[in-house]
């Protein structure tokens, strides 16, 4: 392999990535992608940052020329889900979160709505994925809330019912990626948390059903989600060029 093919083959790689803003201040968050955007595209606001500073988190990632993953997770009565994504769109994120469990109709109704929404503002519709379920519950979890049978056919049904909502993919662990694309065909996205790299591998922390960077994109994940085994290390860009390196 050429150095040049190297290099294309991780700007491909990188292309793969969504760091996660899992930090406490703006001035954090314009740190790291400023850092890392050379080498990533995608950046997750979530909850704790989206809670503390609301749109302007968002606004500081596309200043810093950082494209938006907003992982919100919606979750409410159809109309009140579709407004919110509406919001989303306009404030021009790639990506959002809304929850399957949310059923058909809020799915379905956030999609139509969207896409309307685009069409009117001529700019592209935000892919739409529909968190299964969350990589920190196992069977024990889902039993305690009264939800009974193996997580993976839990996963998979979400799947399908998101995929004839029109939505465009999924947020599934690494362990369910094979059962959802066999179930749900090439085309349907899968965005995969609960990875933990090579060199982080023994990490041990809320994650339950975990995989590496590598074993992910392997096994048919289009995005993987990354945070704490970068952000934690001494240095953070290097250790994203392992991620990388280890995908690519």
């Amino acid at each position: 392999m050429t150095a040049s093919e190297k290099l294309s083959g991780e700007s491909r790689a990188g292309q793969k990535v969504i760091f996660a803003l899992d930090v406490s201040s703006l001035k954090e968050a314009r740190h790291f992608v400023r850092l890392l955007k050379g080498r990533v595209v995608l950046f997750k606001v979530g909850l704790e940052l989206f809670t503390a500073f609301g749109q302007e988190a968002v606004r500081a990632v596309k200043e810093e020329g950082g494209e938006v993953f907003l992982d919100l997770k919606l979750h409410d009565i159809p109309n009140t889900v579709a407004r919110a994504a509406e919001e989303a769109l306009k404030l021009g994120v790639r990506m959002f979160t809304l929850h399957a469990s949310g059923g058909g109709e809020m799915m379905r109704e956030t999609s139509l709505r969207c896409r309307i929404l685009a069409e009117k503002l001529n700019r592209p519709r935000p892919t739409i994925l529909a968190v299964t379920i969350l990589t920190s519950l196992d069977e024990g979890n889902l039993k305690e809330v009264g939800l009974q049978g193996p997580v993976q056919e839990r996963v998979v049904s979400l799947a399908g019912l998101a995929k004839e909502a029109g939505i465009d993919g999924v947020v599934a662990s690494p362990r369910e990626i094979i059962p959802v694309r066999e179930h749900c065909g090439r085309q349907f996205i899968i965005v995969t948390p609960g990875i933990r790299p090579a060199f982080a591998a023994a990490e041990i922390d809320d994650q339950k059903r975990v995989m590496t960077a590598g074993e992910a994109v392997s096994a048919g994940a289009d995005y993987i989600v990354i945070g704490r085994p970068v952000r934690l290390a001494q240095d953070p860009a290097a250790a994203m060029d392992k991620v990388i390196a280890e995908i690519s």
